[in-house]
């Protein structure tokens, strides 16, 4: 079997070659934050925020848990190189306190060397392939109840799952890489667990 998903993916090389569209790692976070001054407060916020954004953003494409660990014991300066640019809208400020609404657009690239320096598994590429597919290997263990339901989490999420092969207990199929990191979401709030093995999602229980 590990021979035929070989061959498989070999010609899904070539045979779904297309142009590249960076797809922007774009977050929003709402920070409130009350320190000794309006100063310590706003850098505290920013602070906030850029690990929460770093997190929600990067998740989809990393081991979360590990993802979350390395953030919390980063250094603020380092995690502030990850952000290419911010807004902030809604901003409000006393003598003590500091709220607003702060959006951040990670660089790509900068993530992706962050994410591997630190040994967090991840699937992030450099630049994201709008138009290519991936491929997905499931390991069933109700082989009609856990297929039908990776369908529709699928189906509910608005993805085309499409089945390449079943073999014994898993399945093959092939989806848009532009819908990977939904899909990885979709499939982890409703109890699977998943793994990256060279660019192949493989997921279970």
């Amino acid at each position: 079997m590990k021979k035929m998903y070989k061959f498989l993916l070999a010609g899904a090389g070539c045979a779904f070659c297309g142009a590249s569209v960076a797809a922007p790692l774009v977050g929003v976070a709402n920070v409130n934050v009350t320190s000794d001054t309006a100063v310590t407060a706003k850098n505290m916020a920013m602070d906030e925020a850029r690990r929460q954004i770093i997190v929600d953003v990067l998740s989809p494409y990393a081991d979360s848990a590990a993802l979350r660990n390395a953030v919390a014991e980063e250094k603020s300066s380092v995690l502030a190189n990850l952000i290419a640019s911010s807004g902030i809208g809604g901003e409000r400020q006393s003598d003590t306190a500091y709220s607003a609404s702060i959006t951040m657009t990670i660089d790509r690239a900068a993530a992706a060397r962050w994410l591997a320096d630190n040994n967090v598994q991840n699937w992030l590429s450099v630049v994201e392939d709008g138009g290519n597919q991936f491929f997905v290997i499931a390991n069933l263990n109700s082989k009609l109840s856990d297929w039908m339901q990776i369908r529709r989490v699928a189906a509910d999420a608005g993805i085309d799952l499409n089945t390449v092969s079943l073999h014994g207990n898993e399945v093959l199929y092939r989806v848009q890489s532009s819908r990977r990191g939904k899909l990885t979401i979709a499939l982890r709030d409703a109890g699977w667990r998943y793994q990256d093995r060279d660019g192949v999602l493989y997921i279970f229980r």
